[in-house]
């Protein structure tokens, strides 16, 4: 029997837009179920405008309200998905912060200064340490693989193929693709067009999305644009920053992901001419 060809997908990660809690610095954590705020929702609509063309097969968020009320927005703003069924995970929750949610940022500095340890490796009590966040990003991130792996076997590709579902490819006609007129370019800059078994959207949050690609780097060799510096990695996203990923699985149960990492934490979606020309809430 031949060898299985790899399966790969996109995947397309989204931080919330903002709540008053983000524009006053205060810590949300898991805690702190804040809605979005007026900017926040403008924030959403003009994300979700952005990624219109994008056909998803699988979208993902976190249960908090601020993450569960940005997937909304961009799947109502979607050509593609406005009825896709939107799963919600607590694994892409916000770290924990214990007893410094509800609390400016600048007590978590002055807890962890006291404590003799610097932000954000210090943990307040009831907290998260970051190997925690990042054990619940790869257990999710597994996850996605084992989807991805699962849909991708030759008997479930062709069950999908006679009802219709073909795969999709990045960069191609099709109006299913991967791309849109804002990223066109960047995702082909490098890579040409790949064919995908799945297109995955992940709505999830600032810290632990630096946690998710801190893992990606350190754990799976994740490759960087070469633009891209280390004060920019080291940041965390603005709210509704975008990042892209590529990921091939080998199909193989010794082999790890190969991730490429297309863009970071995106924002050019918020330039004031969109931002005034997007009211809508």
């Amino acid at each position: 029997m031949g060898r299985m060809r790899p399966a790969a997908f996109g995947l397309t990660v989204v931080r919330h837009g903002e709540t008053r809690y983000n524009k006053e610095k205060i810590l949300q954590g898991q805690g702190i179920d804040e809605p979005l705020s007026e900017t926040g929702f403008r924030q959403v609509n003009a994300a979700g405008l952005y990624l219109s063309n994008i056909k998803f097969t699988h979208v993902f968020t976190s249960d908090l309200l601020r993450a569960k009320q940005t997937t909304d927005a961009i799947l109502k703003k979607s050509k593609f998905c406005k009825d896709a069924a939107v799963k919600y995970d607590a694994r892409l929750r916000e770290r924990k912060y214990g007893a410094a949610e509800g609390r400016p940022l600048s007590d978590l500095r002055t807890m962890a200064k006291a404590a003799g340890e610097q932000c954000p490796s210090f943990t307040p009590p009831g907290g998260e340490t970051l190997e925690e966040v990042k054990a619940r990003g790869k257990d999710f991130f597994e996850h996605l693989c084992c989807l991805v792996a699962q849909e991708a076997r030759p008997e479930n590709k062709a069950e999908e193929e006679t009802e219709g579902s073909s795969t999709e490819m990045a960069g191609g006609s099709s109006t299913s693709s991967l791309t849109n007129h804002h990223s066109r370019l960047e995702f082909n800059s490098d890579r040409g067009a790949e064919i995908l078994d799945a297109n995955i959207l992940v709505v999830s949050h600032g810290a632990f999305m630096r946690s998710w690609v801190g893992y990606f780097i350190s754990d799976l060799a994740c490759t960087l644009p070469s633009a891209l510096s280390k004060t920019e990695l080291s940041s965390v996203s603005p709210n509704t920053g975008i990042s892209r990923f590529s990921i091939k699985l080998e199909m193989r149960e010794d082999s790890k992901p190969k991730i490429h990492c297309v863009f970071l934490n995106r924002d050019d979606h918020l330039g004031e001419k969109m931002m005034a020309g997007n009211m809508e809430l």
